[in-house]
């Protein structure tokens, strides 16, 4: 096995792959599967991805088979699943386009911003930091909650608190795009 294929690697590439599958479900027709059944399983295909997106980093720093590519493909993946869900959900109704906006926005805005460090060889100045993984939290949390979009146990809407939590996730994604704009406007040690 080469250093550029391995498990999390396969991992990251079967939850990229997942996205079609996760949207087409969505739109399959009323005879093929219900509304319900539809958001039912559209949100545990989302699930398994947000769980295959934390077993691929833990086995690859388990067995040291970090790559470089890996470490680009995994964010890739996650934003790539993120962003298909959010337009999904706006689509259907089920979150403020505005929120979406923010959020696709802001991973827009944070690649671009990344890429043009690494240029200036800057790049450990916008280094993934705790308000990135907290944003990615968020986002993970309230989107099953969306898809699912019905009443959970008897107690609850899940579309309500899927909003809340998804307006969470959106300001989490506002601040940490300001703190990573605030990391890449610091000068290089020695320059000005």
């Amino acid at each position: 096995m080469s250093n550029r294929f391995n498990l999390p690697i396969l991992l990251t590439w079967l939850r990229v792959a997942a996205i079609p599958l996760f949207v087409a479900v969505l739109y399959f027709p009323e005879d093929w599967l219900t509304e319900r059944q539809a958001n039912v399983i559209s949100m545990w295909i989302f699930i398994a991805a947000a769980i295959t997106d934390w077993a691929d980093g833990y086995l690859a720093r388990k067995w040291n088979q970090t790559t470089s590519f890996g470490a680009f493909l995994d964010p890739v993946a996650d934003k790539l699943m993120v962003a298909a869900a959010m337009i999904v959900l706006t689509e259907k109704g089920f979150v403020d386009p505005f929120a979406t906006l923010i959020i696709i926005g802001r991973e827009i805005t944070i690649s671009a911003l990344r890429e043009w460090m690494a240029q200036i060889g800057q790049s450990k100045n916008v280094a993934v930091n705790i308000f990135g993984k907290l944003k990615t939290i968020a986002q993970l949390v309230a989107i099953p909650f969306l898809l699912y979009n019905g009443v959970l146990f008897g107690l609850f809407h899940t579309n309500g608190v899927g909003r809340i939590l998804i307006w969470i996730a959106a300001f989490i994604t506002l601040w940490s795009m300001v703190v990573y704009l605030k990391a890449a406007m610091v000068p290089p040690k020695g320059g000005s």
